[in-house]
Parts: C-alpha cells; structure tokens; sequence
C-alpha cells in the first residue's frame, strides 16, 4: 500500500486503533480494473509513477478510496502468481510492536514494517487462520475517507476457517475488544455492533471446501440489481445473490480478473 501525504486526523473517533484504513486491489491487469471500475463505481485513478512501481489510488469525486496494484512479474512468498484480490489494513499506532506482537500470537510476516515517507508505515502478515491483512500506522495520511457514496467502502470481514484461533491475534495485534454477534453461526466484531468497523466470520460450511481463510470488502451502491446487470455487461460475474438483510441487500460479484467484493444497499437507499 502506497499512499498520499494528504493531511488527516489520525486520532479521529471515526478510526480507532484496530479499525480498517486502507483496501487495495492486486490485480494482473491494470487496466482492465480500471475500465471495469471506472464504469461501475465512476472511480478516477492516479497513477503514483515508476517509483511506486505505478500503483495508483483510486478515487471518488477526488477522495481517496483504496488503492490498486500490479501483481505482473510478483511472486508469492510460498511460490506462484499472487493471486487477484481485494486485500484490507488495519490501523495500528505502532507497526514495530504490531509487528512483534503478529509473531507471538501465531502469526506470519510477509512485510515487515516498511517507512512510506511521511504518509505512515506500512505491513502485511498472515493471521494464524490463514487471512492475509495489512497493517498501516498513520503519519500524514490515516487512509481512505469515509463515505456513505456509491462505491465507498463500508464493512469489512476476514471469512475465517478458524475463530477460535483468529480471534487472539486480532485482540494483541490490533487491540480489539471482541463481541459475539447472535445469530445461526458464529460472527464476532471489534466492538460492539454501535461502534464495531469489521468482523470475523466463521466461514466454514459458507465456502466452499478448502476455500483459505480471507479478508473481504463490502462496497456500497444505492441500486444493487442495476449494479448486477452493468457487472454483467463489463464482463464480471454474479456470484451470490442479491439478498435482504438487517443490514440492506447485498449480494457477492467478481471483476473480470475474478478479485471477488461484496455489494451492499443500505436499507434506506
């Protein structure tokens, strides 16, 4: 994750420690990303230049949202083409000790805490149930705006194989206060469902078989059938839904690149 130097509150109420700051998308192809969401979200893209390796910042009416990124010539620290998908950071006031603290609570480093000028400090780990998730201690720049806008992330949620063991690591990593939401399966978030910013479901028997355990984003829109039939035409996919819930209707679509997002139409939209 590369960000702008832009000026922001890092202690703002509106992301306390633990809470998401940033999302980005690997993708192998730059431009089909942006073709498609440009067409479905009307996000603009800068691209950061050669030395950021042209990662670019994807943007609604001029506010950051997240980010978006080349995997073309990158290889997985296991081996293999990394894979396309949407990835999510959490805030950290320190990344050194969030660092320390991923290894002492079963986790694995993929990057270690990484300097992104005065923006903030970047890391990326794998949690002991198998999410990857990045860390970002803010500097200038705390991370996406919040925005209730079409195409504003709204919700995030690791689709965990394991609670039980993710649940320690997201408590010393990043200070979560945990809370057990009700309901058929287990669904816990950091806080209670007033102040919580992200989850942690239990994914088995929600997935398929095998499926890893993985962070996804949920993306608001203010007309989740229209969005469906465009998704179509743009060459993406459909891939559950769309449902009602409590929480307004969602329903679970691919780019053409097959990085999967969640669509969510709050109920009052």
């Amino acid at each position: 994750m590369t960000t702008s130097t832009q000026n922001a509150d890092v202690t703002s109420p509106s992301r306390p420690a633990g809470s998401p700051a940033w999302i980005d998308l690997s993708t192998s192809d730059i431009e089909g990303a942006k073709e498609f969401y440009g067409a479905l979200f009307g996000w603009t893209f800068e691209d950061r230049g050669e030395e950021f390796a042209h990662y670019h910042y994807l943007l609604r009416d001029g506010a950051p949202v997240g980010g978006l990124m080349s995997t073309q010539g990158m290889a997985c620290p296991n081996g293999g083409e990394l894979p396309t998908e949407w990835g999510v950071y959490l805030t950290v006031p320190d990344a050194e000790a969030a660092v320390a603290a991923v290894e002492q609570t079963g986790g694995q480093v993929i990057v270690p805490a990484s300097p992104m000028g005065q923006a903030g400090t970047m890391a990326v780990a794998v949690d002991p149930a198998g999410a990857v998730i990045g860390l970002w201690q803010p500097g200038d720049f705390a991370g996406f705006e919040h925005s209730t806008e079409p195409g504003s992330p709204v919700w995030f949620e690791s689709m965990s194989q394991s609670v039980d063991e993710a649940v320690p690591f997201y408590e010393k990593v990043f200070g979560w206060t945990i809370n057990e939401m009700p309901g058929d399966w287990r669904y816990v978030t950091n806080g209670s469902e007033e102040t919580a910013t992200a989850g942690l479901c239990d994914a088995r028997g929600v997935v398929a078989d095998g499926t890893p355990s993985y962070w996804r984003v949920y993306l608001t829109t203010s007309d989740v059938d229209g969005d469906l039939v465009r998704i179509g035409e743009l060459g993406g996919s459909v891939l559950d839904g769309p449902v009602d819930s409590p929480y307004g209707r969602v329903a679970t679509v691919s780019d053409p690149q097959g990085a999967s997002l969640q669509l969510l139409q709050p109920p009052s939209a």
